[in-house]
């Protein structure tokens, strides 16, 4: 009996040893990013992806009151004003984009998790507002932004826009800001794909 105490004593010692030398790592890059806003009105995106929802109330919930989101679907613009909270309760994920209406220049503090692995963002024909899925910046050929011949973006910065216009590379270059979107025009359907890992 003797034995097999002892023996079982040394079994659950070398297990215990071997569960505190293991070491788990997390592939989740937890961060957040600050990105200046200027009034009255800036094209902005979530750089980060909120775990818990991208909606407004927690990806945006110390704003002035009043501030308006304004979101385009395709068709119109869709709106949403904080009083306290955000009503109606729009998203805003990483590589999605709308005008922010805010009464002073301000830094707004996105928080959440680096989006990683294979990343594919739709870009549909016609008119959409756009941003990058992770927090880079860099011109959008380096980004694999999928432009072709023709392909138009624009950037609203200062209160007007500048456009960029696509013949093999953007002229001029197209250089978005981490947490800036800014509008595309294209004549065919496509997906903004690119494969990011931090580690």
């Amino acid at each position: 009996m003797r034995t097999k105490t002892l023996l079982l004593a040394a079994v659950l010692s070398a297990a215990g040893a071997a569960t505190s030398l293991a070491q788990v790592y997390s592939v989740n890059v937890v961060g957040y990013a600050n990105v200046a806003v200027t009034a009255p009105f800036s094209l902005i995106a979530n750089p980060l992806n909120n775990t818990a929802g991208n909606d407004l109330d927690r990806i945006l919930p110390s704003v002035p009151f009043g501030t308006t989101i304004y979101k385009w679907d395709g068709t119109t613009f869709v709106s949403s004003v904080n009083f306290g909270s955000w009503s109606p309760n729009l998203t805003l994920a990483p590589g999605e984009g709308a005008f922010i209406n805010i009464g002073a220049n301000t830094t707004l503090t996105f928080v959440g998790e680096v989006m990683q692995g294979a990343l594919s963002n739709p870009i549909p024909a016609g008119l959409s507002i756009r941003s990058s899925q992770v927090p880079q910046t860099n011109t959008l050929e380096n980004l694999n932004f999928p432009a072709a011949f023709g392909d138009t973006v624009y950037f609203f910065r200062g209160g007007a826009y500048q456009s960029s216009v696509y013949f093999g590379s953007f002229s001029p270059p197209a250089i978005p800001g981490i947490g800036e979107a800014f509008w595309v025009n294209t004549g065919a359907a496509k997906a903004w794909t690119r494969t990011f890992n931090v580690q």
